[in-house]
């Protein structure tokens, strides 16, 4: 278990002891059989959402919870520490929610806001594409203006949720400016014209839905512009930084549950007589895990901290998604090697765990673009 939460608030206690039975009783017992069939767990989602979980960084006058990101984001490792699928998917919904949460109108806010924070809408994030992933502002698919409407054409690559979400935070190019013609939408997940591709074959997070979009002649109204025309690309890069926090979050819940794992089962296995937790050799492995994964939490509660008091923290967050997916990848695999022959088996979920981890490492920013990111913010 990790250590002892210094939480803000007895509210905040509560909601975590909440989070945690949630997670041990309705998520962990389901994992493996969903990711193992490859089964996008939907119904998960609407019990987070009936549980207040989608909304909880958002103000309650939106539907949301109205807590600290600090809290959210100790809420979302938990979930991920029970089922990363789930953990992920909750930090992509929560990050698809913010286009409109803090750019939106309040006629817009008030449509559909309240839905998405309850869990009966679905949100996905349709940024990248297979030629601009790292380069956002190289993205093609465009959003022509035709009278009271946009028309949509183009494909969006490694969406998570596509084809499942009932919305996309969808970034279009309406002009040949650069990075400055790139434009926010709230797009409808079924319309005519939108298609998704079957799911990725991936190597991990089986049971979460990685596919491409399709928009063709996709007609939009004209009130589903977010923001000013030009405003998409600051939109996705502040949205990206809160974003690089909750997969921050997540890397460590995966973490944590490999640490767990490994200590478990150091305990019960016996060779020569005694506990292999008993091995110096062993003990300091499982030391330095779990030196790692204290250290991480430290790092994306740092960032958190930065935003709720409203300072910059985009090295910060970038400095977290770099520290805890490098310690998730690096902890799930001393993992394994604690269990030895066991671990490499699908008997035991740390082999799991270790495949996850190495997503986390490339979505959102991949680690390379966190030291650049991190190099600018120093020139600065």
């Amino acid at each position: 278990m990790p250590a002892e939460r210094l939480l803000p608030t007895t509210e905040a206690e509560d909601l975590l002891g909440l989070v945690r039975e949630i997670a041990r009783e309705e998520l962990a017992p389901h994992a493996a059989e969903h990711e193992e069939h490859e089964r996008f767990p939907r119904e998960k989602f609407r019990l987070l959402g009936r549980s207040g979980l989608l909304g909880l960084p958002y103000p309650e006058e939106l539907g949301g919870g109205a807590l600290p990101y600090e809290v959210y984001l100790q809420a979302l490792e938990e979930v991920a520490s029970a089922w990363m699928s789930v953990g992920v998917g909750l930090s992509v919904h929560v990050m698809s929610c913010y286009a409109l949460a803090t750019f939106g109108t309040d006629e817009q806010r008030a449509r559909w806001l309240p839905d998405a924070l309850a869990g009966d809408l679905l949100g996905g994030y349709a940024l990248s594409e297979s030629h601009a992933g790292s380069d956002a502002a190289a993205l093609s698919t465009r959003a022509a203006r035709d009278g009271g409407e946009y028309v949509v054409n183009g494909t969006k690559a490694w969406i998570t949720h596509a084809g499942v979400a009932d919305f996309y935070t969808l970034m279009a190019r309406t002009s040949d400016d650069g990075g400055r013609g790139i434009s926010c939408f709230l797009a409808p997940g079924r319309v005519e014209g939108l298609t998704a591709a079957p799911p990725e074959r991936k190597m991990g997070l089986t049971g979460s839905t990685t596919a491409q979009l399709s928009f063709e002649d996709v007609r939009l109204a004209a009130d589903r512009l977010v923001g000013a025309e030009g405003d998409g690309l600051k939109i996705a890069l502040s949205a990206l930084d809160s974003g690089r926090l909750g997969i921050a979050a997540c890397a460590v819940g995966l973490a944590q549950a490999a640490l767990d794992e490994a200590v478990a089962y150091a305990k019960t296995r016996t060779q020569f007589g005694r506990a292999i937790i008993d091995f110096q050799g062993l003990e300091f492995l499982l030391a330095d895990m779990a030196a790692a994964v204290d250290s991480a939490r430290a790092t994306y509660l740092d960032g958190a901290r930065r935003r709720d008091r409203g300072l910059p923290f985009r090295r910060q967050a970038a400095v977290a998604k770099l520290v805890c997916t490098d310690a998730a990848m690096k902890v799930t695999t001393d993992a394994v090697q604690v269990l030895g022959g066991a671990g490499y088996t699908r008997d035991f979920p740390v082999e799991r765990y270790m495949r996850e981890a190495k997503v986390l490492q490339i979505f959102e920013g991949t680690n390379q673009i966190q030291r650049l990111v991190i190099g600018r913010e120093l020139r600065r």
